[in-house]
């Protein structure tokens, strides 16, 4: 009886919901402590190809609080990416998340980069060197919704590496 009990628990515990079952994509890049939400949001996002790759969205919920991180790959797009184009996106991927989800009070979206930290670095623990970068990101309150686009188009409130704009600016594959 104790072993069904268990067996049944363990069964509860790592199977998903309903709703995303078969979604191993949005299962495999979703986290955080709202799991339900984060999955909602993958799922819808990455419904369709998108020029820039999402890694990881993370939907985090302290009591009646949700707030979302969506994180893009600065590398390997899918196509070619102009400053429009990225701009265009992100906006898209803001968007999605908030249509995806109603009750998520915050859309951060960043983009990394993959960092050599050299062959034999510890990239982990206390003496870890970084192994990737933060090249992009942007904070967007579902009351400012409205306003992504022109911070993306004239840069307020917008955090850009130079090196990773520049290379936009002149059209790239990441």
């Amino acid at each position: 009886m104790r072993a069904a009990v268990l067996a049944a628990l363990l069964v509860l515990a790592v199977a998903p919901p309903a709703a995303h079952a078969g979604n191993a994509r949005a299962d495999e890049r979703s986290a955080g402590s709202d799991l339900t939400t984060a999955r909602t949001i993958a799922t819808a996002l990455l419904a369709r190809p998108r020029a820039a790759q999402l890694l990881r969205v993370r939907c985090e919920r302290v009591g009646p609080h949700a707030d979302c991180g969506l994180v893009v790959s600065g590398v390997k797009f899918h196509r070619s990416l102009d400053l429009a184009g990225w701009n265009a996106e992100i906006a898209d991927l803001i968007d999605g998340a908030f249509r995806a989800a109603p009750g998520v009070e915050e859309v951060d979206c960043w983009a990394t980069v993959p960092l050599d930290a050299g062959k034999g670095s510890v990239v982990s623990g206390d003496y870890a060197k970084p192994s990737s970068a933060n090249v992009f990101s942007i904070t967007a309150p579902r009351a400012a919704r409205g306003a992504v686009r022109a911070r993306l188009a004239d840069g307020r409130g917008v955090f850009w590496d130079p090196a990773f704009r520049a290379a936009l600016s002149k059209g790239t594959r990441g």
